[in-house]
């Protein structure tokens, strides 16, 4: 039987996705700081920060099962503001989770699927990890540096048999959008996600579906992942005329509050 590991995996995306696969009979183990009271999954609680950690619990899963077929390093934190709002504990706590949450899952996933000569690594990014996303840039720099890390690994893993996709989905209807800056300093930005989200999107995709768009990627080994279709125009648009995005972006900002007070 085919074995998952799916970090964040107690609500939202990961949550979805753990279901689905589960659907599929794949044994999934779900990581997180809460538990969870699926019973299709097995649930341990996990820091993704902590590197000794995440490597035991993929060790334990590899020795229980005999194999690690899936990694979806998919857990991390919504964090808003404008660049000036934002303390040095918005960027760090946003890099501890959203980047090194992601370098550790592949630090520990990653030796073990080239020793067996088979896995999918699947990493969490957004769409803000391809489009310049203003008043949240903590949260933009990260998901750009997993779409880079995601794709730069995949070109390396081909070689040993070990596949990686990205995951970058728009505004999606998950709990992040309601408790953005965790633990930290709220903003006009953080305190409204949601608000915002529906104003620059319209309709906020449904979990359920993405996970069913996820899945149906990684059984055709796509690179990147984008959903909705909104999205992929996003994209698209940004690919074709960065100038003109930014600028599109600059608008927005300003919209949500970003404007300039001096």
């Amino acid at each position: 039987m085919r074995t998952a590991v799916v970090t964040g995996g107690a609500s939202g995306i990961g949550r979805a996705v753990a279901r689905e696969l589960a659907r599929r009979g794949v044994r999934v183990t779900v990581a997180d700081l809460n538990g969870t009271d699926d019973s299709a999954v097995e649930s341990v609680k996990l820091d993704v920060t902590d590197a000794t950690a995440v490597a035991d619990l993929v060790g334990q899963v590899r020795d229980r099962h005999g194999r690690l077929d899936f990694m979806f390093n998919n857990a991390g934190i919504a964090v808003g503001g404008g660049a000036e709002e934002l303390t040095l504990d918005h960027w760090n706590r946003t890099i501890d989770v959203n980047l090194r949450g992601v370098v550790h899952g592949v630090h520990a996933a990653y030796p073990v699927m080239i020793a067996q000569g088979f896995g999918h690594i699947v990493n969490t990014a957004s769409l803000a990890g391809l489009v310049p996303a203003p008043m949240m840039i903590p949260y933009t720099a990260t998901k750009h540096a997993v779409v880079g890390l995601s794709l730069a690994l995949r070109a390396e893993a081909a070689r040993h048999g070990v596949r990686v996709s990205v995951v970058c989905p728009g505004f999606t209807d998950t709990p992040l959008l309601d408790h953005a800056n965790p633990g930290l300093p709220q903003t006009d930005a953080s305190r409204n996600a949601r608000h915002h989200a529906l104003s620059i999107q319209g309709r906020l995709y449904s979990v359920d579906a993405l996970a069913l768009d996820i899945i149906r990627g990684v059984a055709r080994n796509k690179a990147l992942i984008v959903a909705p279709a909104s999205s992929r125009l996003a994209w698209r648009a940004v690919r074709l005329a960065p100038s003109a995005a930014v600028r599109v972006a600059g608008l927005a900002a300003r919209r949500l509050g970003g404007s300039d007070r001096s």
